[in-house]
């Protein structure tokens, strides 16, 4: 009985075949970049005040006077959401009486912006913001938008996996890239608030499966020594990329309705790619479609220009790839032990608050002080050494302290940002870089590190709860930031302080590296650092345990 990799071990593990699937693949994650944090611009808050109809028969100087001042993260600003009472201001400038010397402006009635807003054009010409003036009693929408998105990931989630085991990787992926692109098409003839937030969630469901797809089909093409380096570097990497390239289209395109299009219309690129990327023959040769698989990987040989033996795939000697042991396991199993249920306990609140602190800073940029495009670029550009350190430790430092030291870093960095001097911006903003870094390179590590602790029965609903509450603390994250509209410390504070602990929490699991994978609840490493109990003393490869396809199949779900 042979397995996958035995087989196909004759086209090598880096031949021109692996390489034109690490990249492609990898390529298709770039929209994701740009999609999923394309908010941060289409709802821009700019300054804004209220307006004053032209028509109101006011002098110059009680004109300039009609918005009251307001104290506003320690500096006198217009007000926002109020004005003077307009009726009382026409009759004060038709007595002839000045503002400030005649009347004490204080001792005036004020009243909301009846007649709507006037909005700055220095950083935006037009937002989803400015054109539905969701501000005020109605600036609650924008983060709410972003919610959406993230319920449609979530909502995704739960859908994604179970299409491409269904309908095939490939399909799966071709047809959500569509989804996401057509869906981003018909958003920018959006005619309401509304309208616009039903199709992002649309989007967002395309985002997540498209992104499930693509990691499920390369891990399955690609060996063993290759599997490790996509999913941590190259499809991480190509999403940063996509990311850096939001701030560029944004910077160019300052009108909401072109930025959108302009975001949509590379989704177009990826068509000929149906042509290129092939099915995944695992997946194939699930189904019981040898043939098709065969046909791959003789192309795959002649690309690699390698000799195929005369027969690749032969179904009475291919071990059944789906067989997965007699006993059936449920949800309900990741709490049969205790010490089961306080690994997946600790998992979840992990998970929530890295994704609440990964998505609350990136979606944060515009609340930082200095330019909104460079700050956003950067928040993009840090991500890259993020995932190249993450990929470091992974290979060759312990999980436990690894991730621990991450989350530290991006905790108190992000803590201290309340002790610099508002004259410091630029050591503001490195700071929150820092933290950015520090959270970005535990999201990183935490797919393989919680993959690690659970056992291979009950691997994938493990990693399939955690990822759950990483999408339910993305749909947290846009409240996070919208806090600094109201006090510039607080969403640091409340992140750096949830990270922190997230730090602490961290030094409680048991340590998985060069251990070997567990195939049972009862071989699960124990929490507190008790030593292993195996339940056999056979001994595994350690190099081949961290590279177990088991683990990266199921970190996509």
């Amino acid at each position: 009985m042979r397995d996958y990799e035995e087989v196909t071990a004759f086209l090598g593990e880096w031949g021109r075949f692996q390489r034109l699937v690490f990249f492609l693949l990898s390529a298709s994650i770039i929209p994701n970049g740009f999609n999923g944090l394309s908010i941060v611009f289409l709802a821009g808050t700019p300054e804004h005040r209220c307006a004053v109809p032209p028509g109101a028969n006011l002098s110059e100087e009680w004109r300039n006077a009609s918005i009251p001042l307001e104290l506003r993260g320690g500096v006198t600003e217009p007000s926002r959401c109020s004005r003077y009472r307009l009726d009382v201001l026409v009759n004060l400038s038709a007595l002839g009486l000045r503002p400030g010397i005649d009347v004490q402006l204080a001792e005036l009635e004020q009243e909301p912006c009846l007649d709507g807003w006037e909005y700055s054009r220095d950083v935006y010409r037009s937002t989803i913001v400015t054109e539905w003036n969701l501000v005020c009693d109605n600036d609650w929408k924008g983060p709410m938008s972003t919610s959406l998105f993230f319920v449609g990931v979530l909502l995704g989630s739960f859908i994604s996996g179970q299409l491409s085991d269904k309908f095939g990787r490939k399909n799966v992926l071709f047809s959500t890239l569509a989804m996401q692109t057509i869906f981003s098409f018909v958003q920018i003839f959006s005619t309401s608030w509304e309208m616009f937030s039903v199709f992002f969630l649309l989007v967002g469901m395309g985002q997540i499966s498209n992104y499930v797809a693509a990691f499920v089909l390369g891990t399955e093409i690609l060996g063993k020594s290759i599997r490790l380096l996509f999913c941590t570097l190259g499809v991480c990497i190509f999403y940063a990329f996509g990311y850096m390239l939001l701030p560029l289209f944004a910077y160019f395109i300052r009108d909401w309705r072109m930025l959108l299009l302009a975001l949509t219309l590379p989704g177009l690129l990826f068509i000929p790619l149906w042509w290129i990327i092939p099915e995944s023959p695992r997946w194939l040769i699930s189904r019981g479609r040898f043939q098709e698989a065969e046909d791959i990987i003789r192309k795959a040989a002649k690309i690699n220009e390698v000799t195929a033996p005369d027969v690749i795939f032969d179904p009475s000697e291919l071990q059944d790839l789906t067989s997965q042991g007699q006993q059936t396991y449920t949800i309900l199993d990741l709490m049969r032990t205790r010490n089961i249920l306080t690994i997946t306990i600790m998992s979840v609140i992990l998970w929530m608050i890295i994704s609440v602190g990964y998505f609350g800073l990136s979606l944060d940029t515009p609340n930082l002080h200095g330019d909104v495009y460079v700050n956003c670029f950067l928040s993009a550009v840090i991500e890259v050494p993020a995932y190249i350190i993450s990929w470091l430790l992974l290979r060759n430092l312990p999980r436990r302290y690894s991730m621990a030291a991450a989350l530290f870093l991006g905790g108190c960095v992000l803590l201290f940002i309340q002790l610099v001097p508002s004259h410091i911006r630029a050591l503001s903003i490195l700071l929150v870089m820092l933290g950015k870094f520090g959270i970005t390179s535990a999201f990183s590590m935490v797919y393989v590190y919680t993959a690690e602790l659970y056992p291979t029965v009950v691997r994938n609903m493990g990693v399939g709860a955690s990822s759950m509450a990483s999408r339910l603390g993305s749909i947290l994250s846009p409240y996070f930031a919208y806090l600094g509209a109201y006090d510039r410390f607080l969403p640091y504070i409340l992140m750096g302080s949830l990270t922190v602990l997230s730090g602490i929490l961290t030094l409680f699991l048991p340590e998985s590296y060069g251990m070997p994978l567990p195939d049972t609840i009862e071989q699960m490493l124990l929490v507190k650092g008790l030593e292993y109990r195996p339940a056999s003393t056979a001994k595994r490869n350690s190099k081949d345990e961290e590279e177990n396809p088991e683990i990266f199949k199921s970190t996509s779900f």
